[in-house]
């Protein structure tokens, strides 16, 4: 299946989804949940990505993001990489743990950011037809759902140090007015049919108005699909490598980097030998041969090992 094109340029701003594979839960338990947020706050600091919302959902997560460097597939497929990863260690699984790739629309904040931020936050208590209107006793409920943005937007919660909530001018200059301008935007809502913003979608992937939409259209030109047989050429060189090396920068075996490095991404064994203070490649070779022995003996080594090659795919 081709890969969505993604538009990536400085400060731009997206609603990014994904959902668990065969739409299967991506977190089991609180824990779980607390382990993406920590990795979340991780790709802030490394990618320089502002996070303006987010919602987790037993099966899936939502968040609002802007991107000043214009970084978008590197950071977010960095987050859902490196959160495979410790689910997997975690609950001794290997495998992929999400359905594809993330997908994002280009949102144009100051159009769309408040519905966007309000559609975001209710998804704990919106029914599954979207339809119908939102039970007026779902509320509470939602004031105490705390896997969400919604609490620090409403003023119930401190943010963390990561959340932005520059969005929160959207509702009112000062903060305090803003909030309460909020929490009455949101209490609105109950008892009504939710607005679905996804209907103003324009290509499938920018909700935005004409110009932002021809902007698009003019930076994409004929890309369409052929632009990711282009990207499939690219990735398979020195784009796989410098994957690999992010993928495996918290792995404290250096055996598993070696491997990782030399098996997965076809570095030469020389060179990634001398920066782990072997002489030569055939000291490589061997250590190779030994790892991947002990772990036709020892499961949970070949799983990590297995999950590298699967996220990798």
């Amino acid at each position: 299946m081709a890969r969505p094109i993604r538009v990536e340029f400085a400060d731009a701003v997206y609603h990014v989804m994904a959902r668990g594979n065969e739409r299967k839960a991506i977190f089991h338990d609180d824990h779980d949940r607390t382990r993406f947020l920590a990795t979340l706050q991780e790709m802030t600091e490394q990618f320089g990505v502002q996070v303006h919302g987010y919602c987790l959902m037993p099966n899936h997560y939502h968040l609002v993001l802007s991107t000043p460097r214009g970084n978008l597939s590197r950071a977010a497929g960095w987050l859902q990489t490196t959160y495979t990863i410790r689910f997997n260690r975690r609950h001794r699984r290997a495998g992929h743990l999400f359905q594809g790739r993330f997908k994002a629309q280009l949102v144009e904040a100051e159009s769309y950011g408040r519905e966007l931020i309000r559609y975001v936050h209710l998804n704990p208590v919106r029914p599954r037809h979207k339809s119908e209107p939102i039970a007026a006793e779902r509320a509470a409920e939602l004031d105490h759902y705390r896997w969400s943005s919604h609490r620090a937007y409403a003023g119930l919660e401190r943010e963390p140090g990561w959340l932005s909530l520059d969005w929160l001018r959207m509702f009112g200059h000062r903060r305090k007015e803003a909030q309460a301008e909020y929490r009455r935007a949101m209490r609105q809502v109950f008892g009504q049919v939710l607005a679905n913003p996804w209907e103003e979608l324009k290509g499938g992937l920018v909700l935005g108005g004409a110009d932002l939409w021809r902007a698009v259209q003019r930076k994409i030109g004929g890309q369409e699909r052929g632009e990711e047989q282009r990207w499939m050429r690219r990735v398979g060189g020195v784009e796989v490598q410098r994957r690999i090396r992010e993928l495996v920068a918290t792995e404290v075996d250096d055996r598993v980097r070696v491997w990782a490095r030399v098996q997965v991404g076809g570095e030469r064994r020389v060179d990634v030998g001398r920066e782990f203070g072997y002489r030569d490649g055939s000291g490589v070779t061997q250590m190779v041969k030994r790892l991947e022995a002990s772990a036709a003996r020892d499961r949970r080594l070949a799983m990590r090992m297995r999950d590298i090659r699967d996220v990798l795919s």
